[in-house]
């Protein structure tokens, strides 16, 4: 018998985890059987279950490689001289990850945001995936926390800038912007890249607290 090759392996489970993808994001994680995941991806029970026990390992790894890929997006920003601001990086990971999972829903809508809110829904039930979702989330603040760094070192924040304060703070903005995709739809990354320059171009009155100024 032929050898089946890696190349051939990957690609099988890059099916089923995009066809389990579009499944939880049109119909949610427990309106979703097993299945429905293999029609989806037209294959039979023991070759998925030869990759995935079961709908909750699918969503796990969902979730990690969706976190690796917006991790590497922002290791790599720091290695850019200078760092891409925020107005460019967040848009830049945002495009990157539509090219990578570029699947949609009927209609043509992007699955990612709803998917997302799907994943945020199951945590809050399921242990096992919380401590994929927690594990993510603090690489890729961590991640963030970086970038937030080499801003400073750059010269373009202040020396004593919380970075940790300001990566949860880009995690959030992130979060919220793929909450408004998925609930009201028609907000592309242009958007979110106008909005951030405006919030960039806000200065503090003088005598805010925080600023420095005397009265702070």
């Amino acid at each position: 018998m032929a050898r089946v090759s890696q190349e051939h392996l990957d690609a099988r489970r890059r099916q089923i985890l995009d066809g389990a993808a579009s499944c939880f994001a049109r119909n949610g994680f427990h309106a979703t059987s097993m299945q429905d995941v293999l029609k989806e991806v037209d294959l039979s029970a023991g070759a998925v279950y030869r990759y995935f026990g079961g709908k909750e390992e699918l969503i796990a790894a969902i979730v990690a490689e969706v976190l690796d890929t917006v991790r590497g997006i922002l290791e790599q920003a720091t290695e850019e001289s200078p760092p891409p601001t925020p107005d460019v990086l967040i848009p830049r990971a945002l495009a990157r990850m539509r090219e990578q999972r570029p699947a949609t829903l009927d209609g043509g809508e992007w699955m990612f945001p709803r998917l997302m809110i799907q994943v945020w829904t199951e945590t809050t039930r399921n242990p096992e995936l919380a401590v994929v979702l927690g594990e993510g989330y603090r690489k890729v603040r961590t991640a963030w926390g970086k970038v937030a760094e080499s801003y400073r070192d750059a010269g373009l924040m202040p020396a004593g800038t919380d970075t940790d304060a300001m990566a949860r703070a880009m995690i959030a903005l992130v979060q919220g912007f793929a909450a408004q995709m998925a609930l009201f739809g028609g907000i592309s990354e242009q958007t979110l890249r106008d909005g951030l320059r405006a919030l960039m171009a806000v200065r503090c009155a003088p005598g805010t607290p925080g600023t420095g100024s005397p009265h702070g």
